[in-house]
């Protein structure tokens, strides 16, 4: 999901760097979550790096209807940026994974609302921007409040295609709003 939305985001005319919340738990822990392998190749993100984006969209992997406890430890370390009003007035989304379809997808995106509000952030909800969310003929994750995707009980599914086209076009969007905050700031300097 994280690399379509990057592709849209690209396609969109921003710069794109993709990190990853420090991880919190065992190895053992995470096999027996049927958690992947760790992707090294994708840096871990830090506070400074949240301060320096003029936009983030955040994918959560949603545990027990909320964002996991990676993300939150990270985001819990911004104390700083609050203080500073550093992330004020910076668009923010989301984009998640569950493990089913009653798996929080909508209250992962409403209880992270909270958390963008705290910093003054501007959540930019995906809506009914593009018909794919209206598709009826496939089981697929997503809502107006971002692109998601199921991984099953196991974490075996991966993205469909679909799902894949809803987080591309997400990206995309984004950027489009993105691209005019940052042109619109950049007159009043």
């Amino acid at each position: 999901m994280a690399k379509e939305v990057k592709a849209g985001l690209e396609e969109g005319g921003c710069e794109v760097i993709l990190c990853r919340a420090p991880e919190l738990l065992s190895r053992e822990i995470l096999d027996k979550m049927h958690a992947p392998p760790t992707d090294l190749s994708i840096p871990e993100c830090c506070v400074a790096d949240l301060a320096e984006a003029d936009g983030i969209m955040f994918g959560i992997a949603t545990r027990f209807g909320m964002a996991n406890a990676q993300l939150k430890s990270l985001w819990d370390s911004t104390g700083s940026l609050w203080q500073e009003g550093a992330l004020a007035g910076k668009p923010a989304a989301i984009f998640v994974s569950t493990a089913t379809q009653g798996g929080g997808q909508e209250t992962t995106a409403l209880t992270w609302v909270t958390q963008l509000t705290h910093h003054g952030m501007l959540f930019v909800p995906l809506g009914y921007t593009t018909p794919l969310l209206f598709n009826m003929d496939e089981l697929h994750g997503g809502s107006p409040y971002g692109a998601g995707t199921f991984a099953g009980t196991d974490g075996s599914r991966q993205p469909t295609e679909l799902e894949k086209k809803i987080a591309h076009h997400q990206g995309t969007y984004f950027a489009g709003i993105a691209s005019a905050l940052k042109a619109g700031n950049n007159t009043r300097e």
